[in-house]
């Protein structure tokens, strides 16, 4: 396959983009110039978000797409081929609500619903991306996944986010390792406790010794902040993992 860089510029896909931190991510992106592939289950918030930015409407495409299907993640990169002709940066963002419970609790289904999305649609995803990342012209391209604190230190009555997490920190690493060869690098940003979106207090959150407390946050713009730096980078320099976090959260030494 051979392609040029597009007239439109660096090309992204987010996947999670119709909400949350995928929609915050998608609209810095366009901001700085991007074009934007918009992946998500549901059409209407992936156009809510592109209705959000005042980029033109050719830098953006919205690709409804349920990551954990191989075959909509097939079609899903066909269609970055097709409208964009290469692929410049993967946010493997998409994640999945369970109600957390004790493990003993925790149904099959719930796992699956995380460890299907978190892991296996980051990993199909990323797949996708590198196949196209290294047969394109000129090759390579960034792939920045979303972690999170519980991927080092888990909290309580979190067995299957935390799994995912961990499962999703060695996708980083094998990933980084794998596309040495390609020009193709991987980095993964931890960020703890973003304040609600809609401006709602932040509910206490469960601590270790079984009270709840509640805890500092930061703006989404800080998580955004820390995609753009590493969105930004050269090809031949990478952040590997970034934590941004409140400065008083309970993470380090948490337990």
């Amino acid at each position: 396959m051979t392609t040029t860089t597009p007239a439109h510029g660096k090309v992204a896909l987010v996947t999670g983009a119709g909400s949350g931190l995928g929609r915050a991510s998608a609209l810095a992106l366009l901001d700085s110039g991007w074009s934007l592939v918009l992946a998500g289950r549901r059409k209407d918030a992936l156009d809510g978000t592109a209705q959000l930015s005042s980029a033109p409407p050719e830098r953006i495409l919205g690709t409804p797409t349920d990551i954990r299907d191989p075959e909509q993640v097939e079609a899903l990169f066909d269609a970055v081929r097709h409208r964009f002709g290469r692929l410049d940066l993967l946010v493997n963002n998409a994640g999945a609500r369970t109600v957390r419970r004790p493990a003993p609790d925790v149904t099959l289904d719930d796992w699956n619903l995380v460890m299907d999305t978190v892991a296996t649609g980051a990993f199909l995803c990323a797949r996708a991306a590198f196949r196209l990342m290294r047969d394109q012209t000129p090759g390579g391209g960034r792939i920045i996944n979303n972690g999170a604190p519980s991927a080092y230190t888990p909290r309580p009555h979190s067995v299957a986010y935390t799994a995912a997490k961990h499962a999703l920190l060695g996708l980083t690493r094998a990933l980084a390792l794998d596309g040495r060869p390609y020009g193709i690098t991987c980095g993964q940003i931890d960020v703890g406790n973003v304040a609600p979106f809609d401006g709602s207090p932040q509910p206490p959150a469960l601590q270790a010794d079984g009270t709840r407390a509640a805890e500092d946050t930061v703006p989404v713009e800080r998580f955004t902040e820390a995609l753009l730096l590493m969105a930004s980078m050269p090809p031949d320099s990478t952040v590997q993992y970034l934590t941004v976090l409140p400065a008083t959260m309970p993470f380090i030494g948490r337990g």
